[in-house]
């Protein structure tokens, strides 16, 4: 009976070790997730400052692109605490671009990003990512509304 009670009592030590470091990696993760798509974000939004336009057929846009998705998505069924993890690095990562008065925005924008047919780009961002040709139909109406949704997301940056 006590090995029974010792074993439990392991179990669950060791049970609660691991939950306290994949909350520690959760957090981690937000963080550099976020950081990662505030990178792309700025990136995307000074492609678009300098050229008044985000060219579907350009490698740099197309992989940031898919890095705001892929940021996007994380975002999906997200905890608070994830969330503000990810805020946080999206201030950090966009070297300042992203700040207290916008990230509320740009957050919603993001999440919004989640319910729409993201699968063309995504598949072109792949693609790319590999140093595979990709090629964008403008006209898909995925494509369309997610690239509106985010110059819209970009604006906020102004």
């Amino acid at each position: 009976m006590k090995l029974f009670k010792c074993l439990a009592v392991a179990s669950a030590a060791v049970i609660l070790l691991s939950s306290c470091s994949i909350l520690k990696s959760t957090t981690a993760d937000a963080a550099s997730s976020g950081s990662n798509t505030g990178s792309a974000l700025s990136t995307l939004y000074k492609i678009l400052k300098g050229t008044g336009t985000l060219d579907l057929s350009d490698l740099t846009t197309i992989i940031n692109i898919g890095k705001v998705l892929l940021g996007a998505n994380s975002l999906t069924d997200a905890s608070l605490d994830f969330s503000n993890q990810f805020a946080n690095g999206l201030i950090s990562g966009s070297s300042q671009l992203i700040n207290k008065a916008n990230v509320g925005g740009i957050m919603d924008g993001l999440k919004a990003l989640g319910n729409l047919d993201t699968s063309v780009l995504t598949q072109a961002a792949a693609a790319a990512t590999n140093g595979n040709s990709f090629q964008v139909n403008a006209a898909n109406t995925g494509v369309a509304s997610t690239v509106s949704s985010l110059t819209n997301i970009l604006k906020l940056m102004d």
